[in-house]
C-alpha cells in the first residue's frame, strides 16, 4: 500500500522538473537550477528580469 503513495508522489516530482519557465514558456536547464534555490520555476533570463523589474 506504501508503494502505490510512495509512486504517486514520485510521479508528481518529475512533473514538476520539466525544465519549462513559467514565464517564457521555454525549454531551459537553469528552471531546475532555480527551482532549487529559489523555488520558483523560472530560467535564468526571467529571473533577472524580475529582479531588475519587480512587479
Amino acid at each position: 500500500m506504501t508503494d502505490k503513495t510512495d509512486e504517486k508522489y514520485l510521479n508528481i516530482d518529475t512533473e514538476e522538473l520539466n525544465n519549462i519557465c513559467d514565464e517564457c514558456r521555454e525549454e531551459d536547464e537553469s528552471v531546475t537550477q532555480n527551482l532549487i534555490l529559489t523555488g520558483f520555476k523560472l530560467c535564468k533570463s526571467c529571473r533577472v528580469s524580475k529582479t531588475i523589474f519587480p512587479l
